[in-house]
């Protein structure tokens, strides 16, 4: 079982549009930035990343030629041990 198939994903953080880590961009960040600027995790369906963010953070990864941007680290090597898993997801 990976951590994340083991979250309570009913919790508060979650439910108000946090990820497995709590780290999410701040509503303010949300706010000002584009839609276009914006993503979301392929592995907490749904979390909002802001692209800029999470690749200074080094929360991206590129795969078949498209790039996926993570909300935090623990994506990041659920993610790589399992990628079509979260592409074909989203």
């Amino acid at each position: 079982m990976t951590a994340h198939e083991n979250l309570n994903l009913t919790d508060a953080s979650a439910a108000e549009g946090g990820s497995c880590c709590g780290h999410a961009p701040s509503a303010e960040s949300t706010a000002h930035t584009p839609a276009a600027d914006m993503a979301k995790c392929p592995v907490m369906v749904g979390t909002p990343v802001v692209k800029a963010e999470a690749e200074a953070a080094g929360l991206y990864r590129d795969y078949n030629g498209e790039r996926y941007w993570l909300c935090c680290g623990s994506c990041g090597p659920l993610f790589d041990a399992d990628p079509d898993r979260y592409v074909n997801a989203a």
